[in-house]
């Protein structure tokens, strides 16, 4: 019963589908196999529709219709764009981020002297100005600049040996 029923409504189905798919800017294909979908799960929950004929296009209808109305919501990717995923907010972006992050503030503890709170002033989320972190270490703004230098050099040299590792 079921495969006489595809076979007497596909040539209908067929004819539908490419004479609504034009106005809703979709594939025939695409709509022919939404409304197959819709008759499977009829098929499940109820039976064979009494006028089968009837209800393919009303389906058909139905289909285009919603199909129309998500078209009218969505915009056109543009090639010139950038894909809306590209930002740092991917999981193996953020993953990556957090894994550089605490390598650097593991290697900035390792520092000498002033620079494991030189280089976590100057790294701070507070952005804190020259005269604030000289403030904050009790050094003089003028030995700042030389001090960082150093520490980056040290921190450098700390990092190498892991960035060539990888």
């Amino acid at each position: 019963m079921t495969e006489d029923l595809l076979i007497t409504l596909r040539p209908l189905l067929t004819a539908e589908a490419t004479a609504e798919a034009y106005a809703t800017g979709t594939e025939p294909g695409d709509l022919e196999q939404t409304v197959w979908l819709r008759l499977l799960e009829r098929l499940e929950a109820d039976g064979p529709p009494l006028d089968p004929h009837r209800w393919l296009r009303s389906v058909v209808r139905t289909e285009a219709r919603r199909t129309r109305r998500t078209a009218r919501h969505e915009r056109p990717y543009e090639s010139g764009d950038e894909p809306a995923d590209t930002d740092d907010r991917i999981p193996e972006q953020l993953v990556l981020t957090a894994a550089r992050h605490r390598a650097l503030h593991e290697a900035v503890r390792k520092l000498p002297g002033r620079c494991p709170r030189l280089m976590a002033a100057l790294l701070s989320p507070a952005d804190l100005t020259y005269r604030e972190i000289a403030g904050e270490l009790g050094i003089s703004q003028g030995s700042l600049g030389p001090e960082r230098s150093r520490c980056l050099g040290c921190l450098r040299r700390l990092l190498t040996p892991e960035v060539a590792a990888r």
